[in-house]
């Protein structure tokens, strides 16, 4: 927080009064989206119900901006912080761009609504930051655009980071308030306790948000580096194999019966890092099956994949990950698992895993490679927030380049040699252009499994897919 005039002191302590009293800046015991326990909250959000604090808000945000020249854009961070920006627009008589959550599927397929020109200032309008991921993946999109990004302006900052963050990307960051300053304000308006200032503080000195750095170094980055930087044992392996191999290629062996697999393994095994099965389709397994499928792993190391995409409460996929037939957590090194249940079923296939000595690993779905899929913004980054705090997801399966993490790997289904879809929704790209949209590992299926030649197929395949990373980390 900057040093203000008495007259601008005095505005902010009575805004940040304003802003309790609404209910949007909040002081207890809450869990974020992501399950993590906090003892303040901030839900600016609440603004629009209040036209005169917002607008009030808006005004003395934008008195940030007097120290900065040719500002000629003004963009809001979705959501929270896009009434604000649209006022400032206004008031200011400067240009406002949207920088929407997802791509559009139709249409002009933009990431940017508005008008502009390469070379134009944009200055960022947002409401909070914590670790300033979504500032710079907004960041991003514009100066792909050709836009200039050299200030953003913040009603708060949390003091976990995200400044640091920012200001590392060459982003100036302007705040109102730090939760220090605003706990001070509140203090001496008798809104708080001095227990409460020790228990925030006490807890902003425990939790600080890591180091981040924009999606192009994760792509840039080689995987023997990256390996350093997963949480999970099953990720650095994985990571580690693909070095070795030279090879990307994660095979869907979507097949209905055991020898068929069996057989497709012993094949191409030497050619691929992780073969994905959809067991409960085999029509004759059995204990053979699963045993000849773990030798042929060990054979060949390569890792087994069992595409589940559990969806359920936290007691229930802890079952279905143990018992039953299939037994998964006793042979699968990695399943896939919607977010949809949000961090409980995490919890609950760790869970699953106590009688377990050897490693596992979690691929979360953010994204789907069918026409029409729901999986996308809030949800995708929802599904992300959660991969990122566990020591039990290994990546991420999505279908472009939406997380910046350098210790998670991005899984991509849906892969052809030629662009292409079937009659039932499944849309597939080449693999120069998975690996160019984040693809550190790609799903071929009936490319290889349909093809006359397998074995050749498999590494045309792995060649094409090697090659087109080597030129992405170049």
């Amino acid at each position: 927080m900057l040093k203000y005039s008495t007259a601008m002191d005095a505005e902010l302590k009575e805004l940040a009064v304003a802003l309790f009293e609404i209910d949007a800046l909040k002081f207890g015991d809450f869990v974020t989206k992501i399950g993590l326990k906090t003892p303040v909250y901030f839900d600016l959000r609440v603004i629009v119900s209040h036209p005169k604090i917002m607008a009030r808000l808006a005004k003395v945000l934008w008195k940030l901006s007097e120290n900065c020249s040719d500002i000629s854009q003004i963009c809001g961070v979705p959501y929270t912080a896009l009434p604000l920006a649209t006022l400032i627009s206004v008031n200011s008589n400067i240009p406002m761009l949207i920088k929407r959550k997802e791509v559009k599927a139709y249409g002009t397929m933009k990431m940017i609504e508005g008008q502009f020109k390469p070379g134009d200032n944009c200055v960022i309008i947002e409401d909070v930051v914590t670790s300033g991921s979504s500032i710079l993946e907004t960041v991003q999109v514009l100066r792909k655009e050709g836009l200039e990004v050299k200030d953003s302006f913040v009603v708060i900052d949390r003091e976990q980071g995200g400044r640091k963050n920012i200001e590392n990307h060459g982003i100036r960051v302007k705040s109102l308030y730090t939760i220090t300053g605003l706990l001070a304000y509140l203090l001496e308006s008798n809104k708080i306790t001095p227990k409460i200032v020790k228990d925030v503080t006490d807890y902003l000195l425990r939790f600080q948000a890591p180091t981040i750095c924009v999606q192009d170094k994760r792509l840039k980055t080689p995987f023997h580096i990256r390996a350093s930087n997963a949480k999970n044992a099953i990720g650095i392996k994985l990571f580690n194999l693909m070095e070795m191999k030279q090879s990307t290629l994660c095979l869907a062996a979507d097949l209905t019966k055991a020898n068929d697999i069996l057989e497709l393994a012993n094949l191409v095994g030497p050619h691929i890092v992780v073969l994905k099965t959809h067991v409960d389709i085999v029509e004759d397994f059995d204990n053979h099956f699963v045993k000849r499928l773990k030798e042929l792993a060990k054979k060949y190391d390569f890792l087994l994949m069992e595409d589940r995409k559990f969806a359920d409460i936290g007691n229930t996929v802890s079952l279905q990950y143990q018992k039953g037939i299939y037994k998964i957590a006793e042979w699968a090194d990695i399943v896939t698992v919607h977010a949809v249940a949000g961090q409980s079923i995490v919890d609950g296939l760790k869970n699953g895993l106590k009688d377990i000595d050897e490693p596992r690993g979690i691929f979360m779905l953010a994204e789907m490679s069918s026409k029409g899929a729901l999986t996308n913004g809030d949800y995708a980054q929802n599904a992300i927030s959660i991969a990122q705090n566990s020591d039990m997801v290994c990546g991420i399966v999505c279908q472009s380049n939406i997380f910046m993490n350098l210790g998670l790997i991005q899984l991509t289904p849906g892969v052809k040699l030629s662009n292409s879809s079937d009659d039932l929704g499944q849309q597939y790209n080449t693999p120069e252009s998975v690996v160019n949209s984040g693809a550190d590992l790609a799903v071929v299926g009936r490319g290889i499994t349909e093809a006359e030649n397998i074995l050749a197929t498999t590494l045309e395949y792995k060649e094409e897919l090697w090659a087109a990373y080597k030129k992405r980390t170049a």
